[in-house]
């Protein structure tokens, strides 16, 4: 089955990305404008949801249905890990590890238990005109980060991987056992491959497994899990390679499908609808794209 793919919202010139569903509106983030929007499939509306999120890029929610993004920081002390209350109030997670800034949190996994994972990558230009070069960023390393959390509400930070540059989407296994990454580097000496790590019982990470090499080209930005336990994942670019594209990969990497998509770069997407068989795709462009597929989501809200 080719997937058709509906343009919902044109480009607005900066980055779209985040899609993440509730069982009723989807929302996605417009990094560049600082601003959540919400599309409503029922009515067919889109409208803003919400404002001055300084560059929230990844959006995601807990098994309460409570929503988690990544602030990568509209100005240089904005970097951070927050949650959204159904009052309009912030509560922020961390902003910092070991006393030190993040670089610019991009994408975050949530365990049924409350643990928060994320990415913490340096992606030049990725959060405003402070952010075009390296000079403030803080720590000397680009890394995966898990959240546990406390008793009293708050949460302890605990760095998870040691061998990434750029880490980008995250996604768990539907038994919890494996985290997969993206590592997306971007200069020729990074890698770009989807990797497999396996989680252990203290929650700690073993040796990573990789399940594809993207080369040259462009690797995966975001990720789902349909209800078979395939990666549904967005990759590829204008420049070359197989280009533009939806990656569906087997657990062991094997690529089971790929559908081609009408921008220049997909930087993540979503299953939703009633039976979560429709993926709304994001783009570096700020595209809204809507396809109807033959899989099945699997999301742990709703």
């Amino acid at each position: 089955m080719a997937w058709q793919f509906e343009l919902i919202s044109p480009p607005y010139g900066g980055v779209s990305e985040g899609p993440a569903w509730d069982g009723r509106v989807l929302l996605f983030t417009e990094i560049q404008r600082s601003r959540i929007m919400k599309y409503d499939p029922a009515s067919g509306e889109l409208s803003v949801w919400r404002e001055n999120t300084n560059c929230c890029n990844g959006l995601n929610y807990d098994n309460q249905g409570r929503l988690y993004g990544c602030e990568g920081g509209a100005t240089v002390d904005a970097r951070r890990i927050v949650r959204y209350e159904p009052d309009g109030g912030v509560t922020v997670l961390c902003d910092n590890f070991e006393g030190k800034r993040f670089n610019i949190p991009n994408d975050l996994a949530i365990e049924p238990t409350g643990h928060v994972w994320f990415t913490d990558p340096w992606y030049e230009g990725a959060a405003g005109p402070w952010s075009f070069d390296r000079g403030p960023m803080d720590l000397d390393h680009e890394s995966v980060y898990r959240l546990d959390p406390r008793a009293d509400g708050s949460y302890r930070v605990a760095r998870v991987t040691f061998d990434t540059t750029r880490p980008n989407g995250l996604l768990f296994s539907k038994d919890y056992k494996t985290l997969y990454v993206a590592q997306s580097g971007r200069r020729e000496d990074e890698k770009r491959q989807l990797r497999a790590y396996p989680v252990n019982a203290d929650r700690s990470l073993g040796a990573a497994r990789v399940l594809h090499d993207f080369g040259d080209h462009r690797g995966i930005d975001g990720m789902v899990l349909d209800s078979e336990g395939n990666i549904v994942a967005t990759a590829g670019w204008e420049t070359g390679g197989p280009g533009p594209m939806i990656y569906v990969f087997a657990p062991d990497g094997t690529v089971l499908e790929q559908h081609p998509v009408p921008a220049k770069r997909p930087t993540n997407c979503t299953f939703t609808g009633p039976n979560l068989s429709t993926l709304f795709v994001t783009t570096t462009e700020g595209h809204l794209f809507r396809a109807e597929t033959n899989r099945r989501g699997h999301l742990l809200f709703p």
